[in-house]
């Protein structure tokens, strides 16, 4: 059984159901805690369909690399993309005391992101972004 899985995505929103597939198998075969792979799917989810959809100014193909590893209790989930730079981390919080009418549109689910997760960090390098998330797993 390994610990670590790489899986290259194309920047196609078809492939979030792939995505989901591929996290689902790392879970089960790892025994991971139903309330953990809800967690980091969702934030999978979220943060792939952001790349997609506001990561790049044309409509050629691009890789969206995930690879996600488990080790010493933690799963790390990394996402490394060539679109715009991006640090989700700058988001501004959304105002989740605002009337739905009055809040701002988007921010939710970076929102989601961080208070899902342990640990997230962004780097960009090489004309990359890189994203890596962290979850505590008690088994």
């Amino acid at each position: 059984m390994a610990d670590a899985l790489a899986v290259m995505l194309r920047n196609r929103l078809s492939e979030l159901e792939r995505l989901s597939r591929v996290v689902a198998s790392f879970g089960e075969s790892h025994h991971l805690p139903e309330k953990v792979l809800y967690a980091v799917t969702l934030a999978l989810d979220e943060i792939v369909t952001n790349i997609i959809s506001y990561g790049y100014d044309d409509q050629a193909d691009h890789q969206i690399s995930l690879r996600l590893s488990l080790q010493a209790g933690e799963l790390t989930a990394e996402v490394e993309d060539d679109g715009k730079p991006f640090n989700p981390l700058e988001a501004p919080e959304p105002d989740l005391k605002a009337s739905i009418e009055e809040r701002q549109v988007g921010g939710l689910g970076i929102h989601l992101i961080r208070n899902m997760m342990d640990r997230v960090e962004y780097r960009r390098f090489q004309g990359k972004n890189l994203l890596v998330m962290k979850k505590k797993v008690s088994l």
